[in-house]
This record gives structure tokens, C-alpha cells and sequence, in this order.
């Protein structure tokens, strides 16, 4: 087991040396090897070893045994009980706004909650934007105590269990010495005030839940699970720190003919036979009117026909404001079949079918899988 250093020597600092000094060597290398910022592998040892230091040099009572005895004089760390901290969490409060080990320091502002808010638009609405209002119900600052959550003309009090510290520090031993059990205080629930009287508006929550209405700003191109941060219009903070932020939360509906994919909108367009083998000029839905499309003769269902600019207008998601362009709309080709003739129309076809023919011919099959098997065949004469 390595020997332990001198802690003075650790510190950097004389055998004189006061308690003012003694706090500023190691506030600056407590600043200097702490694990958060200095990512050494000795850092972590380096850090434990100064704490320690301080720990024992900070105390006038475990300072005179370690003088006196050296480290043999202060072996279960002091008077304080190594592990204990004491001093070494207030200046921790000061480095990093909290007390050692992370809580965080009571009474601090604290940033108020982020709220959601789910909101269903209709496809027209998800492409070409809007703005919409929306009742909101969130809690706010209750206007009766001001936020205090005291009765008007009453005032809260510190603590009597905690002495308003938020906190209950117990000592516990153990065969490692004394160690100090912090803990939140159970009657303030780490508040650190108590409230005589309540306030009768909020019952001393200090909030109340209240309705609000908001506009909300929908860009074109949006979609479903798109989030729309209105800033500020969360929860409010606690302690005088900001509110929080509301995200509206889109879920678009579905369109009776159109289908979404990405930033284009596909069509399934049927048409008859007699339009799919002379060809045709025929009327289409898109999301902006009804538009022609001239069918070239022969077309066969699974045939797509595209009309550029006719799609979503693409999202902006730099904020800079700046035209992305539109999707485009792709219509698919389904030849419909009729499966209920008059007499008229059933003479039409038999008519077709004898110039057409009756021979049916099977197609080869030229998928990748045949053209395997046929190589494997001239290979191994299967």
C-alpha cells in the first residue's frame, strides 16, 4: 500500500499557513483535478487526496491531532469523520451551484417543466400550413399569494426541522468511522419554509391550473410527429427562473384519395379498358385542383405517370425562411377490369377477342432467380 503524502505537501501549502489560505490552495486545485473537468487517469486519486487534505487541515481539532500524530492522529479522518465533507460540500455549492455529490442547492431558480400538446390537422392543412388557436390548460403563478403560497398578509417560515436548510443530516458509525447521511427534510419536503396559513386560492401549491389560448404557427410541409416549440409557454419556473417551453405535438389526418411519401403524393387512378389501349386525356385530383394528363395508348396498370411542383412543399428546417421547392404527384395506372357486361358490351368484346385471338402465350420468366438457376444449370448440367 503506497505511503501517504504530507497532507500540507498535498496542498501546497506551509505548516503556518491559515485557514484563508489553506481554502484558496484548494479551491484552486480542487478547480485544477476535478474528474468533470480534468480527464487524467490520476485525476480522480489526485482529487480524493486533496479533499481528504482539506478535510482534515479545515478542522482546527483533527489539524492539531494530524500536527501532533501525523496521519496515525486522524486515521478514521479527524474529528469530523473522513467522509463527512463538511466543508468540502459548502465549497463545492460555490464551484458548481450545487452541493457535493450533485444535489442541487435549495432555493436555487430552477427552469419551470416543458408541456405537450397534441394537436390533429387535415392533410390540406399539413401541406399548405396555418395558424391555429389552441386552448392550452397549464399551471401559473397563483395571482392570490403571488406565488408565496401564504394567505395574503401572512408569510411563510423557516423550517423548524431543518432549521430551513432543506436538508437532515444525520451521523451514522460505522467501523470506517462517522459518516453524514443527508437526506431531504420530510416535514418541508426540502423546501426549507413551512406555511402557517394557506393561501386559499391555490391551498398552497402556488400554482394554479388555467386555460390559456395560444396561436399556433403551422408551416407548409409539415407531418405527423412534427413538434412546434412555442418558447416560454410551459410551466413557470420555480424561484424566479424562466418557464419552460409547450410542444405541439402534429398528428395529420389521412386523405381519402392521396397517399403521403415523404414530400410527394402518390394517386392510384383507375381507368377502363377501352382508355388504356386507345389512350386517353383524362381529368386528375391533386392538392391543388384538378389537372389533365394525356394516357399514352397501351398503358398497363403499375404504369406511373408523374406532374412535377405537384407535391408537398419541402419542410425549411434551417429557419431560414428561404423557397425549398415541392414534391411532385405520381399517379398509378389501375386498368380496371368489368366484371358486369350488358348484352351490348359482351357482343363488343367477343367481337375483339376473335381479331384478337384466343392463343395464350406464357411469358418466360426472366427474374434473377430463374437466370441463377439456368447458370447453374449450364455449370453442373442440372
Amino acid at each position: 500500500m503506497a505511503e501517504k503524502r504530507d497532507y500540507y505537501e498535498v496542498l501546497e501549502v506551509g505548516r503556518n499557513s491559515t485557514k484563508d489560505e489553506m481554502k484558496k490552495a484548494y479551491r484552486r486545485l480542487a478547480r485544477q483535478f476535478h474528474p468533470d473537468v480534468n480527464k487524467d487517469d490520476d485525476a480522480s486519486e489526485r482529487f480524493k487526496e486533496i479533499s481528504e487534505a482539506y478535510e482534515v487541515l479545515s478542522d482546527d481539532n483533527s489539524r492539531a491531532a494530524y500536527d501532533r500524530y501525523g496521519h496515525a492522529g486522524v486515521q478514521n479522518g479527524g474529528s469530523a469523520g473522513f467522509g463527512g465533507f463538511g466543508n468540502v460540500s459548502d465549497i463545492f455549492e460555490e464551484f458548481f451551484g450545487s452541493s457535493f455529490g450533485g444535489r442541487r442547492r435549495r432555493g436555487g431558480p430552477r427552469r419551470g417543466a416543458d408541456l405537450r400538446y397534441d394537436l390533429t390537422i387535415s392533410f390540406e392543412e399539413a401541406v399548405f400550413g396555418i395558424e391555429k388557436d389552441i386552448d392550452v390548460t397549464r399551471p401559473e403563478i397563483c395571482d392570490g399569494c403571488n406565488g408565496s403560497g401564504a394567505e395574503p398578509g401572512s408569510k411563510p417560515i423557516s423550517c423548524t426541522s431543518c432549521s430551513g436548510s432543506g436538508e437532515v443530516r444525520r451521523v451514522q458509525q460505522s467501523i470506517l468511522g462517522s459518516f453524514v447521511n443527508v437526506t431531504t427534510c420530510p416535514t418541508c419536503q426540502g423546501t426549507g419554509e413551512l406555511i402557517p396559513d394557506l393561501c386559499k386560492t391555490c391551498s398552497g401549491q402556488k400554482q394554479v391550473q388555467r386555460s390559456r389560448t395560444l396561436k399556433v404557427k403551422i408551416p407548409a410541409g409539415v407531418d405527423s410527429d412534427t413538434q412546434i416549440r412555442l418558447t416560454g409557454e410551459g410551466a413557470p419556473g420555480v424561484a424566479g427562473g424562466p418557464p419552460g417551453n409547450l410542444f405541439v405535438l402534429l398528428h395529420v389526418k389521412n386523405h381519402k384519395y392521396f397517399q403521403r411519401r415523404g414530400d410527394d403524393i402518390w394517386l392510384d387512378l383507375k381507368i377502363n379498358m377501352a382508355q388504356a389501349a386507345l389512350g386517353d386525356e383524362v381529368s386528375v385530383p391533386t392538392i391543388d385542383g384538378d389537372e389533365m394528363i394525356t394516357l399514352n395508348p397501351g398503358t398497363e396498370s403499375g404504369e406511373v405517370y408523374r406532374l412535377r411542383g405537384k407535391g408537398v412543399p419541402r419542410l425549411d428546417r434551417s429557419g431560414r425562411g428561404s423557397h425549398m421547392g415541392r414534391g411532385d404527384q405520381h399517379i398509378m395506372i389501375q386498368v380496371a377490369t368489368p366484371k358486369n357486361l350488358n348484352d351490348d358490351q359482351k357482343q363488343l368484346f367477343e367481337e375483339l377477342a376473335r381479331t384478337l385471338g384466343g392463343e395464350v402465350v406464357a411469358q418466360r420468366d426472366r427474374g434473377i432467380l430463374s437466370q441463377l438457376k439456368n447458370a447453374l444449370g449450364d455449370v453442373f448440367g442440372l
